[in-house]
C-alpha cells in the first residue's frame, strides 16, 4: 500500500513545498491587487480600511508570521509605529491605527517584494510538527497556522479584488500555486 504524500512527519519536504508555492500565489496575488489599483482608489476614504492599509496589514503580518515565533520578528526597516499593532490577539477589540499617511503602492510592493524573497528559507527553518504557534494569541500547531498565515493573505488579497473589480472592472489573475519565474 503507497503511503499518502501528506504524511508530514515522514514527508516534511513535500509538505514545506507546498506552503512556500502557496505563500508565493497568495503573495503574487495580493501583488496584482495592489499594482492595479488606481490611486484614488488606494487613498479612498470610501472604506473604514483604506486599500492601502489593508495592503500593509496583509504584508505585515505574513512577515511576522512566518517567524520561528513573536520574539524572532523584527519589523519592516520602514514600519511606521502605530501602523499595525503587534501583539494583538484576533479576538482582541478593534482599535484602529493611527494613520497620518499612506503608504506609497511602491513602498508596499517593495516590502511584499522582501517578504516574498523570504518566504523559502523561512519556511525552511519552521518546525512544523510544533504543536505551538510561537505566538501567543494563536493556539494552534505551527502547520496550521502557516496555513491560517495563507488564507489571512488570500482573504485580503480578495477583499482589494473585490474593491478592484466593484469600482475598476478589473482584478487579479487567479495564481494556482508558485508562479513561473519571470
Amino acid at each position: 500500500m503507497a503511503q499518502s504524500p501528506l504524511a508530514a512527519d515522514r514527508h516534511p519536504a513535500f509538505i514545506q513545498g507546498v506552503l512556500k508555492s502557496q505563500y508565493h500565489a497568495a503573495l503574487a496575488m495580493l501583488g496584482q491587487a495592489i499594482e492595479r489599483c488606481p490611486n484614488e482608489l488606494w487613498t479612498s476614504d470610501t472604506h473604514p480600511n483604506r486599500s492601502w492599509h489593508v495592503a500593509y496589514h496583509a504584508v505585515f503580518c505574513a512577515h511576522m508570521y512566518l517567524q520561528v515565533d513573536e520574539s524572532k520578528f523584527v519589523p519592516w526597516e520602514r514600519h511606521r509605529e502605530n501602523y499595525q499593532y503587534l501583539g494583538s490577539p484576533p479576538s482582541a477589540p478593534y482599535r484602529p491605527p493611527q494613520l497620518a499617511q499612506p503608504y506609497e503602492k511602491a513602498e508596499v510592493m517593495e516590502y511584499l517584494r522582501a517578504c516574498d524573497a523570504m518566504v523559502d528559507s523561512a519556511v525552511d527553518g519552521l518546525d512544523l510538527m510544533s504543536p505551538e504557534s510561537g505566538f501567543w494569541w494563536y493556539r494552534m500547531s505551527k502547520l496550521e497556522h502557516q496555513i491560517v498565515n495563507i488564507r489571512h493573505i488570500q482573504h485580503h488579497a480578495a477583499q482589494l479584488s473585490d474593491r478592484l473589480r466593484v469600482t475598476e472592472g478589473i482584478g487579479p489573475s487567479w495564481i494556482g500555486g508558485r508562479p513561473a519565474a519571470e
